[in-house]
């Protein structure tokens, strides 16, 4: 009876079931690292464009402190213009009335109390000279009262728009940090899966080695007793390992109506350490790009290399030209120079 017993198992492979559970978590394993990678392109693209935000605010920021200093000082020169206005019109009124009260208003009186033809000219220039240029300066403060007035109205115009603007600025840069503190808390979450797949593994391995060693064990007893009896089965064979959690579902598809094209471009591999242009730490999946043909924080799908983000820029690439990062200087070298078509999502 033992030696049938034993033969089935040897037969059937008393690990097999173990070793099937652990390739399938395996696969489930190698599936969450791509959903990790994809995770942390998109990761990537939202870093991008949550530094290009905070620089759009940091600027808005600085703009908005300099509308208001101006705003300031026009209210200090708007505020000195009216004074100067209200100093010359009483000024060419106190000037009017002495004139007035001297009797010499008249330019027959100032003719006739004149010494000489001389002494008149003069004396009616004067009086000339005096209220044209008390006239001038209140028409020069009342110019500038109003030219004031008009650039303060103009400053608060563009003052309301810029406030609008860091509004808008401001709620983007909050909806990218959720939206990156959510990614983030999505990769740690895949990243424990992960860790649990692995673990799993390990265990369902270690658990097929030993019940094959005790397989082994029975089978060799077996066939060298002659009248061996059943034993009953070792405690570490009889219970199967918890069931697993069925596997995450694919990504999904695109969304129809999401925006992509292709573009022919000359890809480039190089591997070198250090941070990108937007000060992230380099890493596979990062493409160099330039900007005016392939904006920063744009996802790619590029043949022959996988997915990738437009994160970095290079004084070299320009055009319909990409820079591929790899880790190591051979890899870099075998992919050499391309010309692939990218897909832009």
């Amino acid at each position: 009876m033992l030696v049938l017993a034993a033969s089935s198992t040897a037969t059937a492979g008393p690990g097999t079931g173990y070793r099937a559970k652990a390739a399938r978590l395996r696969v489930q394993a190698e599936h969450l690292d791509s959903r990790i990678h994809r995770a942390l392109l998109d990761l990537y693209a939202l870093d991008t464009r949550l530094a290009g935000a905070r620089r759009r605010l940091a600027s808005l920021r600085s703009l908005s402190l300099r509308l208001q200093a101006r705003q300031a000082a026009l209210t200090a020169e708007l505020a000195a213009a009216r004074r100067t206005l209200v100093v010359s019109q009483r000024r060419l009124g106190d000037h009017l009335r002495t004139l007035y009260e001297e009797g010499d208003v008249d330019p027959l009186a100032v003719v006739l109390g004149a010494t000489s033809l001389a002494d008149a000219l003069s004396r009616l220039d004067g009086l000339s000279r005096a209220a044209d240029e008390s006239r001038q300066v209140v028409a020069a403060a009342e110019a500038a009262r109003t030219r004031l007035a008009r650039l303060r109205v103009a400053v608060a115009a563009q003052r309301r728009k810029l406030d609008a603007s860091l509004a808008a600025a401001r709620r983007s840069a909050a909806e990218l940090e959720s939206t990156r503190a959510a990614r983030v808390s999505f990769v740690s979450a895949l990243r424990a899966r992960q860790r649990l797949k692995e673990e799993q593994v390990r265990n369902l391995l270690a658990t097929a080695e030993r019940v094959e060693r005790k397989s082994a064990q029975i089978q060799a007893q077996a066939s060298t007793a002659s009248a061996p009896a059943a034993p009953s089965p070792p405690a570490s064979t009889a219970a199967d390992p918890p069931a697993d959690v069925q596997p995450p579902a694919p990504p999904s598809a695109p969304a129809a109506g999401r925006d992509e094209r292709t573009l022919r471009v000359t890809a480039t591999g190089y591997s070198l350490p250090g941070r990108t242009a937007t000060g992230m730490p380099v890493g596979w999946g990062v493409v160099a790009v330039d900007p005016s043909v392939i904006p920063l924080g744009t996802k790619l799908t590029i043949p022959g290399y996988g997915e990738g983000v437009a994160a970095d820029v290079g004084s070299g690439v320009r055009g319909s030209m990409i820079d591929l990062w790899f880790p190591t200087a051979a890899q870099a070298r075998a992919w050499g120079r391309r010309t692939v078509t990218v897909t832009l999502h």
